[in-house]
């Protein structure tokens, strides 16, 4: 990734785009406006920025459309962003450390910017209410799914947690309710392939070794509905909510498993009945051992 000479602007870093060479589009475009008006779609408004001066080339100076093009060069910019309904949910701050940033995620929050989520993000809210440019994730959380969520604070400390998390030694749990099944025994071990194709929302079982582990033990029974603490030995995406679908114990209030809601638009009185309850590491810088726990609760579903 190129270092920006532009500055965040509401939290969000420039975009950038490359020009391509010789080989890969010879004689294509004469000017660099020409190239950003095949290179952006419309909805960019290439022309009128180019005219205010809103592209930059690697050492932060403006681009004029008529800048004659060259390959191989970086172009920068800041993306125009569409409006966004606010998250009607504060983050908590767990801890605080010169290296670390351990918040309670609200659900409905995703951790990063993605699609029609920019702004309203974890990462966007806590670098410009920290005043933190450099945060960025340790690990994710689904949008939809509360709880412990980890970042650092600098770059040169990315390195070293993002291999903590990658290395499988973090212990997480978490707390889901979901549908109860008399007939099954427990604690359940749930084990499977999972595979999310490019375009589906939905993640998918498929036959052949297996890649997601997921301990199921059972904490309270209410009616149809039980409270269970999850323990996954992998951290496939969605392997949570799909696993615990493929044994009819599907989460409550989950859009996605195990069919795909009709309508898409949040409702914040019915969140997925999922918390990243508890998750603990050994720091890899100083060697302390860390516990962080959700205080976030779990409503329980009308009979």
């Amino acid at each position: 990734m190129p270092r920006s000479p532009l500055p965040q602007r509401g939290g969000l870093d420039a975009s950038w785009v490359r020009t391509p060479g010789p080989a890969d589009a010879p004689g294509t475009w004469a000017t660099m406006g020409e190239f950003l008006l095949g290179r952006l779609p419309a909805a960019a408004d290439v022309s009128r920025r180019l005219d205010a001066g809103e592209f930059f080339d690697e050492a932060g100076s403006p681009l004029a459309g008529d800048t004659p093009f060259r390959p191989h060069r970086i172009i920068w910019f800041h993306r125009p962003l569409a409006p966004e309904t606010p998250v009607p949910f504060e983050i908590v701050v767990i801890d605080q450390t010169e290296d670390l940033v351990v918040v309670d995620k609200p659900h409905f929050l995703a951790t990063t910017p993605r699609g029609a989520h920019v702004r309203e993000t974890a990462l966007v809210r806590l670098r410009v209410e920290l005043g933190l440019p450099e945060l960025a994730p340790a690990h994710r959380l689904d949008r939809l799914t509360a709880g412990v969520l980890v970042f650092t604070t600098r770059r040169e400390v990315r390195g070293a947690y993002a291999g903590v998390f990658q290395s499988r030694t973090v212990a997480k749990t978490y707390e889901a309710i979901g549908r109860w099944d008399s007939s099954l025994s427990f604690p359940l071990r749930l084990v499977g392939r999972i595979e999310k194709r490019r375009g589906s929302l939905q993640a998918e079982l498929f036959d052949g070794e297996p890649n997601a582990e997921t301990l199921v033990e059972v904490v309270e029974v209410r009616g149809e509905f039980a409270r269970y603490r999850l323990t996954p030995v992998t951290g496939k995406t969605h392997q949570l909510r799909l696993q615990m679908a493929d044994a009819v114990l599907g989460l409550v209030g989950d859009p996605l498993y195990p069919v795909v809601a009709p309508d898409a638009t949040d409702d914040y009185d019915e969140p997925l009945r999922l918390v990243a309850r508890s998750l603990a590491f050994t720091d890899p810088l100083d060697g302390t051992e860390r516990r962080y726990e959700s205080k976030r609760q779990l409503e329980w579903p009308p009979p």
